[in-house]
């Protein structure tokens, strides 16, 4: 078992049309053009004569470069049924498809690739959100104090005070937290509460989502629950778990993180363990691998390059806006959390920001002009081929 397979498979090769679509990129960001503007002087006189030689005419060259950016754009990010996917991202067939959305923290999927999530529910497919992590330390003390107020005043309420386990642990939640001093690391009660939090805001955003609650799954994957930022390394243990539900669910479409350079390294361990127990499922000749596509999205940190988009799903200003009401449904994860970082803004902004980012990308190119995009990067065909 290989335990570090995204940092050894090169996801992005350059390969021939893709230093095509660099060097069509920078031209029109050199020349301020859209990609159907651009004249052969434009290409000759910035160095491009070999694209000339190969198209024989910049109109030729346009019009191949125009239609490799167009053929990533879908609203169908399941593959649109009945229709000629020639020059789609995603297989028409099957449909529906069952889907997993691996999300490293429980609100990685919406921040991500919310508006693709609502778009596959919507279209019909089988989706399925898989939480990798508890993201437990990732909650601030405030809100163990405030849930734990809540089920004190309850039992008081409805309990005449009379559940001696809820007073018993109130209290000893109560005194740690006020005896904690800072860098000093929480406890497995206080880690419980906190996980238990971020478990209860991600069954609020999928049940937005209209996501199925056996839809939800939380792995607890055991390399992140160290209680501290620093990780246990990934295992075996780790692997099989993600094993087990691809096993259960057979999905057609999976979906990963691919900002493999957040702060904390958890996307890429998360990442890691989804492509080795991929690897050992090709090893093991599941032959409902083959069947399998995965795409990698990126979230928070980072956009993939424009020459590097394989699929790309627009949203409208509603849907945008129906993104950003479940990365609220998160909670704890708002002005209070511990790991905004050095960016001031919230993860809502970010996403919006990024969303946007990309859609004025393709806008600038002469493509077409959307509010906002979510992009994805499939993961190369030959993990599947080594098995």
């Amino acid at each position: 078992m290989r335990l570090n397979l995204s940092s050894e498979i090169n996801l992005h090769p350059e390969s021939e049309a893709k230093v095509f679509k660099k060097a069509v990129v920078d031209l029109c960001r050199k020349t301020d053009k859209g990609i159907l503007r651009l004249s052969t002087a434009d290409y000759n006189n910035n160095g491009l004569h070999d694209i000339m030689e190969k198209y024989g005419s910049a109109y030729n060259a346009n019009v191949a470069a125009f239609d490799m950016f167009q053929h990533t754009i879908t609203g169908w990010p399941g593959g649109k049924p009945n229709s000629d996917d020639t020059f789609r991202p995603e297989r028409a067939n099957p449909f529906p498809k069952r889907v997993i959305v691996f999300s490293p923290h429980p609100d990685d999927d919406v921040i991500s690739m919310g508006g693709t999530i609502h778009k596959l529910v919507k279209q019909g497919h089988d989706v399925h959100i898989a939480y990798e992590t508890s993201g437990n330390i990732a909650v601030g003390d405030e809100e163990v104090t405030r849930f734990m107020h809540f089920i004190n005043g309850f039992n008081r309420l409805f309990c005449d005070n009379q559940d001696e386990t809820i007073r018993t642990k109130y209290n000893e939640i109560k005194k740690f937290l006020k005896e904690k001093q800072t860098g000093d690391f929480d406890n497995r009660d206080v880690l419980t509460i906190k996980g238990l939090i971020r478990r209860g805001e991600a069954r609020t955003a999928c049940t937005y989502n209209s996501i199925p609650k056996d839809h939800v799954h939380f792995l607890d994957l055991p390399f992140y629950e160290s209680g501290r930022i620093e990780k246990l390394p990934m295992t075996e243990a780790d692997v099989e778990i993600i094993k087990n539900l691809l096993q259960e669910v057979r999905p057609h479409e999976v979906f990963v993180a691919g900002d493999l350079a957040d702060p904390h390294g958890t996307h890429k361990k998360c990442t890691d363990a989804v492509l080795a127990a991929f690897d050992e499922l090709v090893a093991e000749k599941a032959g409902w691998v083959d069947g399998c596509w995965i795409w990698m999205y990126r979230g928070a940190w980072a956009e993939w390059d424009i020459e590097d988009i394989e699929m790309c799903v627009p949203m409208s200003p509603e849907e945008l806006r129906q993104k950003r009401d479940a990365i609220l449904k998160h909670c704890s994860q708002m002005e209070s959390a511990p790991f905004l970082g050095n960016d001031e803004r919230l993860f809502w902004q970010r996403a919006e920001d990024r969303n946007r980012g990309t859609a004025r990308v393709y806008d600038a190119l002469g493509l077409a002009c959307y509010e906002a995009m979510e992009a994805f990067v499939k993961v190369p065909r030959e993990l599947f081929e080594r098995g």
